[in-house]
């Protein structure tokens, strides 16, 4: 970590600790989340209730918080937003054993599954009363469908209680990706982008993509839960890892080692951090490519790789097997995650290309 970025993090963790001494520094109060209380140095399990609408049912959101004995930042930690993507969310059951409240410093917010209809009803991308999907809400109503009142209580009791935020998905149903971490910066989000750096690296990826805030268009245009933290001034960071639903160990643990890295470089537990891997590989954003047609979509591979502006992406046949559709790449890149079908609608975005950075960002 450079002295600079240290510094920054350094400033903010402290900044987070003034408000929980209060005057009396040797009182750590408790933390209030949802009209409950955690006392310091404990783990309370929550359900947090979100009432009934006119037309769906109620629901909860399940929430572990770790309330630290000592002062300093609020961490919120989420996972499920997707239920169908099982890694983050097998992620954050390990973590209940690895964070121990007693000896950690500030307080961690873990979200454990943000969507519970979608999980146990097994329906990638969109809440099975309302079908809406529920990443493109944000901040949500509290008078709103499921989705919407889902939205608004994560919102308004956890992202606007939290400092700093990770949001962890993974390739959902069909859906395949190579690994990354996105910090947010760029002209709506400067003051959070060394800290959100920082906290990218910590997970050890070798892809760091820069999602660069250019307009408040881009913020509010189908607002997600991360581009939500940004819109509040919190440093963000978004966790991809792996595909297809499954839940695969070699997509579970670096979840789990890399929050506890992130632990260390907050100074929210003891011990030293691991350093920035030497090969990272930085993105200046990406580009989608989408679908213009519907039918049955055929990538050319499923794999991450380099592509050439003009290379084939895939194609598409219609229900009687004609091509309708040869798709390209709009740009040179590195494709990072897409579809692999064979389902395609018009206007999906079928593959994500990440923009190579001419150097680390």
């Amino acid at each position: 970590m450079s002295r600079r970025a240290l510094a920054v993090l350094v400033v903010l963790c402290a900044a987070c600790s003034l408000s929980s001494e209060g005057a009396h520094a040797q009182a750590r109060e408790p933390f209030a989340i949802a009209g409950q209380s955690v006392p310091p140095g404990q783990r309370v399990d929550l359900d947090l209730p979100v009432s009934a609408g006119a037309t769906d049912p109620a629901t909860y959101v399940p929430v572990t918080v770790f309330h630290g004995a000592r002062p300093g930042p609020v961490l919120a930690l989420t996972m499920g937003v997707h239920g169908f993507e099982y890694a983050p969310i097998l992620a954050g059951q390990r973590l209940l054993d690895r964070i121990d409240a007693r000896a950690l410093a500030g307080t961690v917010i873990m979200v454990r599954i943000a969507h519970v209809a979608s999980f146990e009803q097994r329906v990638p991308f969109v809440n099975p009363f309302d079908r809406k999907n529920l990443n493109r809400v944000f901040p949500g109503r509290a008078d709103g469908t499921q989705a919407e009142r889902i939205a608004w209580l994560l919102t308004s009791e956890v992202i606007r209680r939290a400092d700093l935020h990770v949001e962890i998905h993974g390739g959902d149903g069909a859906e395949w990706l190579e690994a990354f971490a996105g910090p947010y910066g760029g002209p709506l989000a400067t003051s959070q982008w060394a800290p959100a750096r920082e906290m990218a690296l910590a997970f050890g990826f070798r892809n760091i993509v820069k999602y660069s805030m250019h307009t408040q268009e881009q913020v509010d245009r189908g607002r997600s839960l991360n581009r939500q933290a940004v819109a509040d001034g919190k440093p963000t960071v978004l966790i991809e890892i792996g595909e297809n639903g499954r839940r695969d160990d070699a997509f579970v643990e670096p979840v789990v080692t890399g929050v506890e890295n992130l632990l260390r470089v907050l100074k929210m537990t003891a011990g030293t951090a691991a350093p920035p891997r030497p090969d990272t590989r930085w993105f200046d954003d990406t580009t989608g490519v989408t679908a213009t047609r519907t039918g049955i979509f055929t990538p050319v591979a499923t794999t991450a790789r380099d592509v050439r502006r003009g290379e084939v992406i895939g194609t598409t046949r219609d229900y009687t097997g004609r091509v309708v559709e040869t798709i390209v790449s709009p740009v040179d890149g590195y494709v990072m995650y897409g579809i692999a079908g064979p389902p395609v609608t018009a206007g999906d975005t079928v593959a994500t290309i990440g923009l190579p950075a001419k150097g680390p960002l």
